[in-house]
């Protein structure tokens, strides 16, 4: 893989995105990096997957999807039929964003940016890795600004899984993910209910 520059990278996203999501965006890379070194994956591909997998937060629903348009990235029929909000569409959009702005080839990275708000079946180690670092990475918190006992018990869970099993963390955080939308009846994108599904039942055949 040809070298980029991700000091240039860094300095993009901190004058693009807001300061909160930057500071996220930083935190998702070195988290990523420290599951690539655990796990044997790239870890400079994981720093540059990390980096730009929230690319695309900067712009309006409108421009997310007119990107993926422009570039015929495939959508969803849900996601064509919405002219409002998307919640997962910036992934795929940045996806876009990294191959025609960052200059990003890499197959591998660039699904990883995909599919970071769903997951999908079948996984590589470096789409597993960026998915879980944007749940557990250090600044995580609580929606509402505050964690209750519970919930910080949930992400200490997820973050141990995460460093002794990526498949165990992946069907542990997708379980809590549909669990948090179902419970306040927010929009569900298929796509995480089957990946949850493909690595639920995987993760049930090695127990048995």
């Amino acid at each position: 893989m040809k070298t980029l520059n991700l000091a240039k990278i860094r300095r993009e996203m901190e004058k693009t995105l807001e300061p909160k999501r930057y500071e996220h965006t930083l935190s998702v890379a070195y988290t990523a990096a420290n599951l690539a070194a655990v796990h044997g994956a790239d870890i400079e591909k994981a720093l540059i997957a990390g980096m730009l997998h929230d690319c695309a937060k900067c712009l309006s629903y409108k421009k997310q999807k007119n990107l993926c348009l422009k570039y015929h990235f495939q959508l969803t029929q849900t996601e064509k039929d919405n002219k409002d909000y998307n919640p997962v569409l910036h992934a795929k959009a940045g996806a876009v964003l990294a191959k025609e702005k960052y200059g990003v080839k890499d197959e591998d990275i660039l699904n990883a940016i995909s599919y970071h708000t769903t997951g999908r079946p079948q996984m590589s180690l470096l789409e597993k890795i960026i998915y879980i670092a944007d749940y557990i990475e250090p600044g995580r918190k609580h929606t509402k600004g505050t964690m209750e006992r519970s919930e910080a018990d949930e992400l200490t869970k997820a973050r141990q899984a995460a460093f002794r099993d990526l498949d165990e963390a992946l069907v542990f955080i997708l379980g809590n993910t549909l669990a948090y939308l179902k419970g306040r009846s927010y929009q569900i994108d298929p796509m995480t209910q089957v990946t949850y599904d493909y690595y639920s039942s995987r993760q049930k055949g090695r127990i048995e």
